[in-house]
């Protein structure tokens, strides 16, 4: 079998990798991951899940590479990782009450040849008070994830809604491409 190999350090990426059964091992790409001036959250997602695989993919030519990279998108702006508590609180301010798109790209790469897709999922937000969001960053502590929450966790707790194609996709590899493009290399799934 080929190699596979996940360009990501994420472990929300590997755990759900590992949901495929295939065996894999990871390798931390080294990608600058700052917006260029005026590009797209989709474009952005878009060109880090490229830059991810085809770092990796540079050092491992025999191997298939998976990048994946998400953008949530607020008003047209991309919304990163909060980092620290003070900036998630303000995030999930911002997003009270709103409807936020996350996009979700990913790059299936060996040598040149590349495979891509792209998951948008749009999730809703209740109208959140300060102290709810207040106790859910400090419970959950979701500082690693961009938008400032995790919905495998308590964090489902802030929604309205999720609208997806594929709920895997909201935690940081859209599952339903991820197998459609390894089928499409040549892994036998299931």
């Amino acid at each position: 079998m080929t190699p596979l190999i996940l360009a990501s350090t994420s472990r929300y990426r590997r755990e759900l990798l590992a949901r495929l059964r295939l065996p894999f091992t990871v390798a931390r790409p080294e990608v600058d991951e700052t917006p260029l001036p005026g590009e797209a959250p989709a474009d952005l997602a878009r060109r880090l899940a490229q830059a991810k695989a085809g770092a990796i993919a540079a050092r491992a030519p025999e191997a298939w590479v998976i990048g994946s990279d998400q953008v949530a998108e607020l008003d047209g702006r991309p919304l990163g990782k909060p980092g620290h508590a003070a900036a998630a609180v303000a995030q999930l301010r911002a997003m009270s009450g709103r409807a936020v798109a996350f996009r979700t790209a990913l790059c299936l790469q060996r040598g040149a040849t590349r495979l891509e897709a792209m998951d948008e999922t749009v999730v809703r937000f209740r109208t959140l008070a300060t102290d709810e969001i207040e106790r859910y960053v400090a419970a959950e502590q979701p500082l690693d994830c961009a938008g400032s929450f995790k919905s495998e966790g308590l964090g489902i707790a802030l929604f309205e809604a999720i609208e997806t194609r594929d709920p895997t996709a909201l935690i940081g590899l859209p599952l339903i491409a991820t197998a459609r493009l390894l089928r499409q290399a040549g892994y036998a799934l299931p």
